[in-house]
Parts: structure tokens; sequence; C-alpha cells
């Protein structure tokens, strides 16, 4: 049986979905419990949204978004890698996909494809942004098979032990 996609309550439901973002993400419990905050505060902001994935009554997967400001902490620290690209512009009238995991167990079914696409179509912004880990990860060619490009590689977020790039793409997204 697939999985069924549809809104998610995030807030109701962060517990299961960091439980899908530690294990597919590889969180501790300490980085599990400043990631509960995070998603929190998140889900205040005007036009922030979630979508879950659910198998057999289980979250599988999910994603959430919000349109981007400036005045985020994430646009903050890429503005500058994004200026030094000629690129800072795409902070400007876009979605930014601020997480989206997929439990392994369901992992290259085409779930976070439908997700990710899910979420864009609702948005009313003319692109859409995101960061991942600056590796070739399926991640990434995923996004990257959905019309995103880099903006920025080599971007540094305090904490995190491996750099970042900064991804875009016009919406809607591209489809196969």
């Amino acid at each position: 049986m697939d999985p069924e996609i549809g809104p998610l309550d995030l807030t109701a439901h962060v517990d299961e979905a960091l439980a899908v973002q530690a294990v597919a993400f590889g969180l501790g419990p300490e980085e599990v419990a400043v990631r509960r905050q995070i998603v929190q505060r998140h889900m205040q902001y005007q036009g922030a949204r979630a979508y879950g994935a659910t198998a057999g009554g289980r979250l599988v997967g999910f994603v959430y978004g919000m349109p981007n400001s400036r005045t985020h902490w994430w646009s903050t620290v890429v503005e500058p890698y994004l200026r030094a690209n000629g690129n800072d512009s795409w902070l400007d009238d876009s979605f930014v996909i601020t997480e989206l995991h997929v439990h392994p167990d369901h992992q290259n079914r085409g779930l976070g494809r439908k997700l990710i696409t899910t979420i864009t179509d609702t948005a009313d912004e003319p692109r859409s942004i995101l960061s991942a880990i600056d590796i070739d990860s399926p991640a990434r060619g995923l996004y990257r098979s959905l019309g995103y490009t880099d903006l920025a590689r080599q971007v540094h977020f305090p904490s995190a032990p491996r750099p970042y790039a900064v991804m875009g793409a016009p919406l809607p997204l591209r489809r196969r």
C-alpha cells in the first residue's frame, strides 16, 4: 500500500516527524530537542505549512516550509554566500523548503519527490529555495531532477559539522 500524502499539523505531530528525521538524518536526542523548539517556532510564521506521508497509520515522511523572509535566521546565514555569487535576490519572493525527510524504509520510492512537489504546488511565490549538505547525495540528485540548481556552495551554518549548498528552482517544479 502506497503512503498517503496530505496536510500535516506539524505542531501536533512534531515528535513523530522528528523521529523520522532522527532516523533519516542521524540525529541524537539533544539535537532532536533543539529542533523540536525550532519546528514549533517555524510553524507560527505566516504561511508556514507541512505535509506528511502516512503508511499504516504511521508518519513515514514529511516536508515543511514557508514564504522566505530575509529576517529569518536561515536567510541571515546564507545571504552573504548568495550575495558573493550574485544570487541574493533569491531570498525575496521565494518559498523555502525548511525540512524534507523520508524514513529510510520508505526511501527511493518517489515519496520525497511527491512531498516536495505537493508543498511547492501550494506556494504563491514564483520560486523555491532550500539548503542541503554539500555532497553528491540522493537528496541533491532529487533536487536537481526537480530543477533546483546550486546558488551557493560550501555554506557553513553555526554548529553544523559539514558545509551545505543553497539551491533554487523556479516553480512549479519540473516533473518527469
